[in-house]
C-alpha cells in the first residue's frame, strides 16, 4: 500500500492541508479561508477554534481530494505562522483569549520601555531578535495581564501557552503532547538559540512563569499520535516548523550561502549561515533555520510585514481589482512616466527599519495616477523591501559578499511573472523560481518522511530541486539606481521621527 504524507500548513490567512506521495509530488490539496479581528487599531487577532476546526476540515477534505484513507498516512508535518500566540487552560483545552497574530503592534509601547531600559541587547544576545511586539513573548505578558486570572492561574501551574503549532499539536493529540519546534521556540524572545533552552533571564524579564512553556524538539521529532477519536486513526505528527524555516528545508538551502525569500502575507527572506550564530549589524535577525539530529543550523533574517496583504488591501480595501492575479496586467499598463511609490507600512515597517509606529503611504500621486499605477506601485514595493533586504545581508556576512546571490523565491506571489522580473531587476540578480511552489508545505512533509524514514537524507532531498524559471537582469543600472533612490526617499519620509 502506498503511503502518504500530510502537510498541515496554517497560516495568517488559511489553514491548508497538502497530500504529498513518497516522492513528495502533490497529490491534491484543500484550503479555507477564516476571519480575521482587529479590535482596535493596530491590533489583529484570531479565534483560535477557527484555526483548528479550519485545520481539522482541510485535513479531511485533502484526503477525500485524493482518494485516499487514514490508513495510507504515514505521517503528519505541521508548518505554521510563527509568531502567533495562544494561551489555554489546561485542564479544558480551551483559550483564555484570542490568538494574537504576528502582525499586532499592542505592545509597541511596553516594547519601547525595553529598548529604553537596555534590555534589547540583552534579548538580541540571547535569542538574535529585537524588542519588537512582532514576536510572541510580549504578547503572552499581554494576556497574562490584561485577562482576569489568567496571571495567578499562570502561576499555578494551570495554563499553557504556545505558538499555533504547539496549539494544533495539543489539540490533534487529544491533549497529550505540549510541544514546540525549535524554529517556533526560537520565535518567542524567549528561548536561547545558543544554550538550545528556555533562558531564566528572559523569563524573569517578561515576567512568564516556565510552567506555561512547551517541551522543545527538533523540528523532525516524535511529535506524538493523533487522537483516533478525533481523527479516526493515530497518526504520528513527525515534523515541525514555522512556516518561513519549513520554506528553508523546501527550497533546500541546507548550505551555508544559500537564500531564500517567500512571497506570501509578507516577506521573509533567510540566508543559511551554517553552524555559526551571525549576530546582525544592520537590523536583521539572527534565527534557526532548522534543527536535524539535535544540530542547530543558523540563519540571518529579514522580515517584511506586509507583501500579498498589501494586494489584499486592494482588492478588499480599495477594491480596485476583483483578483490577486489582476495586478499583473495591470502594471503592464501603467503609465512609465509616472513614478508611484507605496511604502506599505499598514502594520509598522519590519527589517531593516523597525519602526512599530510607521503607517503606510503613498508617494508621487498626479491627476492622471489609477488603478494600474496603484498595481504597479504595490507590486515594485515588493522588490524594493526585498533590496533593502538583501543590502543588509550583504553587509552583515561575507557569505554575500564574494558571489553575486541567487535568490531562490516561493510563495503565492511568485506566480506572477511581472514581479518576478521588476525582483530580478531591482536586485540586479538572478531570481529562481522552482517547479514545485509549495515549498512550505513541502519542508513540513520532508521533515515528517525524513523522521519515519520515508524521505532520503537532505543531500538527495536537495539534488531533486527542480527549477520553473530564472528571471535574469534586464534593467539598466541607472534605472535601477534611479528608482530605488526614490525608494529610500520615500521610506525616509514615512518613518517617524526618532
Amino acid at each position: 500500500m502506498s503511503q502518504y504524507i500530510v502537510a498541515i500548513d496554517q497560516g495568517t490567512t488559511s489553514s491548508r492541508s497538502i497530500v504529498f506521495n513518497e516522492n513528495l509530488h502533490v497529490i491534491a490539496l484543500a484550503q479555507q479561508e477564516f476571519p480575521q479581528h482587529f479590535p482596535q487599531s493596530g491590533w489583529v487577532e484570531h479565534d483560535p477554534n477557527d484555526l483548528l476546526h479550519s485545520t481539522l476540515g482541510t485535513f479531511k477534505q485533502a484526503l477525500a481530494n485524493a482518494h485516499i484513507t487514514l490508513q495510507q498516512v504515514a505521517s503528519i508535518g505541521i508548518t505554521n505562522q510563527r509568531e502567533t500566540v495562544v494561551v489555554w487552560d489546561r485542564s479544558t483545552g480551551k483559550a483564555i483569549y484570542n490568538a494574537i497574530v504576528w502582525q499586532d503592534r499592542r505592545t509597541a509601547d511596553y516594547c519601547q520601555t525595553l529598548k529604553d531600559s537596555g534590555a534589547e541587547t540583552l534579548i538580541r544576545e540571547k535569542t538574535g531578535l529585537l524588542a519588537d511586539p512582532y514576536f510572541s513573548g510580549t504578547e503572552i505578558r499581554w494576556i497574562l495581564n490584561h485577562v482576569t486570572g489568567a496571571r495567578a492561574k499562570a502561576e499555578k501551574g494551570q495554563l499553557a501557552m504556545g505558538t499555533i503549532d504547539t496549539w494544533l499539536i495539543w489539540h490533534l493529540t487529544g491533549g497529550k503532547v505540549h510541544a514546540t519546534d525549535a524554529t517556533n521556540a526560537s520565535r518567542t524572545l524567549l528561548y536561547n538559540i545558543h544554550t538550545h533552552q528556555w533562558d531564566d533571564e528572559l523569563l524573569e524579564l517578561l515576567d512568564i512563569p516556565r510552567s506555561l512553556l512547551p517541551e522543545v524538539k527538533d523540528s523532525a521529532a516524535d511529535f506524538g499520535t493523533t487522537d483516533a477519536q478525533l481523527l479516526g486513526a493515530a497518526i504520528p505528527i513527525s515534523g515541525v516548523a514555522g512556516d518561513q524555516h519549513a520554506a528553508v528545508v523546501g527550497q533546500a538551502c541546507f548550505k551555508a550561502g544559500m537564500m531564500k525569500s517567500t512571497y506570501g502575507t509578507g516577506c521573509f527572506a533567510l540566508l543559511n549561515t551554517g553552524e555559526h550564530a551571525v549576530l546582525s549589524q544592520n537590523k536583521l535577525l539572527t534565527t534557526l533555520a532548522y534543527q536535524l539530529n539535535g544540530k542547530a543550523t543558523y540563519a540571518l533574517e529579514g522580515s517584511i510585514f506586509v507583501a500579498g496583504a498589501a494586494v489584499q488591501w486592494l482588492r478588499d480595501g480599495l477594491k480596485v481589482i476583483q483578483h490577486a492575479h489582476d495586478t499583473q496586467a495591470l502594471a503592464e499598463q501603467a503609465d512609465p512616466h509616472q513614478q508611484i511609490y507605496l511604502v506599505p507600512a499598514f502594520v509598522g515597517l519590519g527589517a531593516p527599519y523597525w519602526d512599530a509606529q510607521a503607517r503606510g503611504a503613498l508617494y508621487g500621486l498626479t491627476r492622471n495616477t489609477g488603478a494600474a499605477e496603484l498595481a504597479r506601485a504595490t507590486l515594485e514595493s515588493i522588490g524594493y523591501q526585498t533590496r533593502d533586504l538583501l543590502e543588509a545581508m550583504q553587509a552583515d556576512s561575507t557569505l554575500l559578499q564574494a558571489t553575486k546571490t541567487v535568490l531562490r523565491v516561493d510563495g503565492g506571489m511568485t506566480a506572477s511573472n511581472w514581479t518576478m522580473q521588476f525582483l530580478a531587476d531591482i536586485l540586479n540578480s538572478p531570481v529562481d523560481r522552482p517547479q514545485v511552489l509549495e515549498t512550505t508545505a513541502m519542508g513540513a512533509a520532508w521533515l515528517a518522511g525524513y523522521q519515519q524514514g520515508i524521505c532520503p537524507d537532505p543531500d538527495t532531498f536537495a539534488a531533486q530541486w527542480a527549477l520553473d524559471q530564472r528571471f535574469e537582469p534586464h534593467m539598466s543600472d541607472e534605472v535601477r539606481q534611479t528608482k530605488y533612490a526614490g525608494w529610500k526617499e520615500a521610506v525616509r519620509r514615512t518613518l517617524t521621527p526618532s
